[in-house]
C-alpha cells in the first residue's frame, strides 16, 4: 500500500504537468494572435491559410485553435472569411509584442547577435517571469542612458 507522501508526489507530478499544459496553450495562444495582428497590419487581413503556412502546421489545426480564440474572446472569424482581432486579442499581440522586444533589447545588450536574440527571444518571451521582465527593462534603459 502506498503511503501519503507517494500520493502528494504523484498529486505534485500531476499538478506540474497540468500547469506546463496551460503554460503550452498559452504560449500558443500568444503566437496566434501575434501572428493574426502582423498578418492584418502587413496584408490588411489574416487568412487560416497564411497562418498555417507561416507556422507549418495544417489548415485544421489553423481551424481548431481558431476556435479556441474565438471561445476565449481573442478573435471572431466566419468560413472561409479573414480573422479579427477582438479587443482583447489585440490587447495581447500588443502586450507579446512589447514583451518580445524588451528580450530581444536585452539579449542584444548582453552582446548576442540579433539574429540569434530574434530567435531566442520567441521561446523565453513566454516564459519569462514580470519580476525578471522588469530586471530587463532597467538594464537595457540604463544602457540607453
Amino acid at each position: 500500500m502506498a503511503d501519503e507522501d507517494s500520493f502528494r508526489s504523484i498529486e505534485d507530478h500531476a499538478q506540474t504537468f497540468k500547469r506546463l499544459r496551460d503554460e503550452h496553450a498559452r504560449e500558443v495562444t500568444e503566437d496566434y494572435v501575434e501572428m493574426i495582428a502582423d498578418l492584418i497590419d502587413q496584408d490588411g487581413e489574416a487568412r487560416a491559410v497564411a497562418l498555417a503556412e507561416r507556422f507549418g502546421v495544417t489548415p485544421a489545426t489553423v481551424n481548431n485553435t481558431v476556435k479556441r480564440l474565438e471561445r476565449d474572446g481573442y478573435v471572431t472569424s466566419k468560413p472561409y472569411r479573414a480573422i479579427f482581432l477582438t479587443d482583447d486579442g489585440r490587447a495581447l499581440a500588443e502586450m507579446c509584442k512589447e514583451r518580445h522586444r524588451l528580450v530581444c533589447d536585452f539579449l542584444m545588450a548582453i552582446g548576442v547577435d540579433r539574429d540569434v536574440a530574434e530567435a531566442d527571444a520567441e521561446g523565453i518571451e513566454h516564459h519569462v517571469s514580470e519580476a525578471t521582465l522588469s530586471v530587463f527593462r532597467a538594464f537595457v534603459e540604463k544602457q540607453g542612458d
